[in-house]
């Protein structure tokens, strides 16, 4: 794998294995707003984002700057702008959409902004992606 492209904050450069502890971390953060609760009698999950994204008025933003850590985190990595524009998309369309009563929280469950976010990384950085931690 090569990760020289990426400096930590410092001007080191981050060690693969830092890499593979953020990705760690940002994918178990992503699985749980996503998909951490499978709907009984389903095969289909939804994370503490689909639940509190319920809440009238303040539960999507709330869960939008919450969303926004692993955009960070990524950012962190100095991954390249346009990788994070389409994650800050991700975020920010699921967050908009899920304004909008009911059909909002279905498309904030299905789309699973943070889940494509790690995606996104992984597959920068050459890592296998998965759902679960």
């Amino acid at each position: 794998m090569t990760y020289a492209h990426t400096m930590a904050g410092n001007g080191a450069f981050h060690t693969a294995e830092d890499i593979a502890h953020r990705l760690r971390r940002v994918r178990r953060l992503a699985w749980i707003l996503d998909a951490a609760f499978r709907l009984p009698g389903t095969r289909f999950r939804v994370g503490v984002d689909a639940l509190v994204g319920l809440l009238p008025v303040g539960g999507s933003a709330v869960m939008g700057l919450v969303s926004l850590y692993i955009v960070w985190e990524a950012w962190r990595l100095r991954v390249p702008t346009a990788l994070l524009a389409r994650m800050v998309g991700n975020v920010l369309l699921e967050t908009v959409v899920d304004t909008v009563p009911v059909a909002g929280d279905l498309f904030d469950a299905a789309f699973k902004a943070n889940l494509r976010n790690v995606a996104l990384l992984e597959q920068y950085f050459g890592q296998t992606g998965r759902t679960a931690p």
